[in-house]
């Protein structure tokens, strides 16, 4: 991550001063930054610099990349709604100054690289057997892929459904009606 470290992005930051040689005020530093999440907005981020990737813009991207392709086809609507918000947000994300725009596209661009060639691997049984003429098998991460894809059938089936806490929550609020017999009523 060293080596990706560029300068702060925006002027409206508050920059705190470099602790050398005291290592419990870099510890200090570093559990109030854990604790606030490292927001800005929580007070704990006080670090100035960046880095060549934006966190916000793989949430996201990867957000948007696991709608589009695990919900119904038939929400074409949700799908570019989510497009356009997250188009939004990322454009927000440098009309506020807290990224670089190489920081937004080099995110944008390794995640849906990453995205695409995990969920390909996943989707082809020839890349999932390691040999000579398979190249994906190089990456460093291959083993730790297979490990996660060993007992999924090629492809994934596309099936829907609400979790049963959910399910269960919608129908018992449901109005339930019965229907009275004719004989039953009398005005």
């Amino acid at each position: 991550m060293y080596i990706t470290t560029l300068p702060v992005p925006g002027m409206h930051f508050r920059c705190a001063p470099k602790v050398m040689g005291d290592h419990m005020s870099q510890a200090r530093q570093v559990f109030k930054m854990i604790a606030g999440g490292g927001l800005t907005i929580t007070g704990s981020h006080h670090m100035c610099g960046d880095y060549l990737y934006s966190g916000h813009t793989v949430i996201l991207t990867l957000s948007y990349l696991f709608i589009k392709e695990y919900s119904p086809r038939r929400l074409w609507w949700y799908h570019w709604l989510c497009w356009l918000l997250c188009g939004v947000a990322m454009f927000c994300i440098l009309l506020a100054h807290d990224h670089y725009s190489i920081d937004v596209v080099v995110a944008y661009y390794v995640t849906t690289q990453l995205f695409w060639l995990y969920h390909t691997m996943a989707n082809q049984q020839v890349l999932k057997e390691p040999s000579q003429t398979n190249l994906v098998s190089r990456v460093w991460w291959y083993r730790f892929f297979l490990y996660l894809e060993a007992h999924v059938q090629s492809p994934v089936p596309r099936h829907y459904q609400l979790p049963a806490l959910l399910k269960r929550l919608l129908l018992r609020s449901q109005v339930r009606y019965s229907r009275l017999a004719d004989s039953d009523f009398h005005p």
